[in-house]
């Protein structure tokens, strides 16, 4: 079976399937990646892509092209081609999570320093779980009713909470702007910000004042909403419907301890 000229079409499959544009750019690179190695799709094809892919990149990206690899042969109607992932290994620990010392921090400099835009993109990101491109779909609607509702592609919905105090200081925000409709969160021109622009900004932040720029980054501050919830309402079922998980195995990840957490406890404990 050949794939040249078979990347437009694969990518309007995608499109159709309501995948993210992040997610169609890296099934059809993955695509692209294949055609470039092999001719045509084979079993013997589809397993030397699996073998490289193992060989040169780390299992996160194997997973990730496979998986773009495997929606490529239901397109073209080949399923028995499909690839296995490689099994990832759950780290023990948290380690490039902003401490709560250093959420509160930021926010802190933002508020006295400004500009206000970006405090409340910290303060929203870290009082709501909410991914980066969940925030920039809230709108100043969602302030009045306290919650913005997400839906997937197989009709699941999705509550994103918005914390009361929350709401009136970004309403309150949204008046001296002279805003009482549209995204909240847009640039000088009125356009939504971009995924790209809000961690480059949070990075420009952390420089500024002197926090470790591998911690601040948007879906640090997700991290960082569920520890914090954790910490002070011990229900894991109920975050794992917050934060849109499907299994609450992935939320288990959030009971662990960083490294330095870790050693604090052994330091202290351990005697003998």
């Amino acid at each position: 079976m050949k794939l040249s000229a078979d990347l437009d079409g694969f990518r309007l499959y995608l499109q159709e399937q309501k995948l993210s544009d992040s997610s169609i750019t890296s099934y059809v690179g993955s695509l692209r990646l294949f055609g470039t190695m092999y001719a045509s799709l084979t079993a013997s094809t589809a397993k030397k892509y699996r073998a490289y892919l193992i060989a040169n990149y780390k299992p996160s990206t194997v997973n990730q092209r496979i998986c773009g690899f495997n929606h490529y042969v239901d397109y073209a109607g080949k399923p028995k081609y499909k690839l296995p992932s490689v099994r990832l290994q759950r780290a023990s620990y948290l380690d490039a999570v902003i401490s709560n010392k250093d959420y509160l921090a930021l926010k802190r400099r933002l508020k006295k320093k400004g500009p206000e835009l970006w405090f409340f993109v910290v303060w929203f990101l870290g009082a709501t779980g909410a991914r980066v491109s969940e925030l920039l779909k809230i709108k100043v609607e969602h302030l009045s009713v306290g919650y913005m509702d997400l839906y997937s592609k197989g009709g699941k919905m999705r509550r994103v909470y918005i914390p009361d105090t929350l709401c009136r200081e970004a309403s309150a925000w949204c008046l001296r702007r002279g805003i009482s409709s549209g995204y909240l969160f847009t640039n000088r021109q009125g356009n939504p910000l971009t995924a790209r622009g809000v961690n480059s900004q949070l990075k420009h932040y952390a420089r500024l004042y002197k926090i470790d720029p591998k911690t601040v980054y948007p879906h640090s501050f997700r991290h960082r909403f569920a520890i914090n919830f954790l910490q002070r309402f011990n229900d894991i079922a109920l975050l794992a419907d917050l934060l849109g998980h499907d299994n609450v195995e992935t939320t288990r990840i959030y009971l662990t301890r960083s490294t330095s957490e870790q050693q604090k406890m052994i330091d202290k404990m351990v005697t003998w």
